[in-house]
């Protein structure tokens, strides 16, 4: 599973500047911390949606932490989850669930 933040999220953080990201081999549980995430507004943790063992982080993010900005979809990614528990996945949040969560509209307003 890939795992990063979603547009909303790095919209909030605004200018991402810095990331840090754990080796692959590291073993999480959901709601450990994964990562951090430093923009210049705040530093926020990144918490694993799902427990598993981290298989690659992104390196990219290094140099180009803006890419978090620019692609969350895409180049962005933070890390790829080995799930250790299938059943966890169905815990997560649609995308119609994530937007009432943080109080958008259908439109993501």
């Amino acid at each position: 599973m890939r795992v990063g933040i979603t547009d909303h999220a790095q919209s909030e953080l605004t200018d991402v500047v810095y990331v840090e990201l754990p080796l692959p081999g590291r073993t999480v549980r959901r709601g450990d911390p994964l990562g951090v995430v430093e923009s210049v507004k705040a530093v926020s943790e990144i918490f694993a949606p799902v427990g598993g063992t981290v298989v690659e982080s992104n390196k990219t993010l290094e140099d180009h932490p803006e890419l978090i900005n620019k692609e969350p979809y895409g180049k962005g990614w933070l890390v790829v989850l080995e799930m250790s528990e299938l059943a966890e996945f169905s815990q997560l949040m649609d995308v119609e669930s994530y937007r009432k969560h943080i109080g958008a509209g259908s439109n993501g307003e």
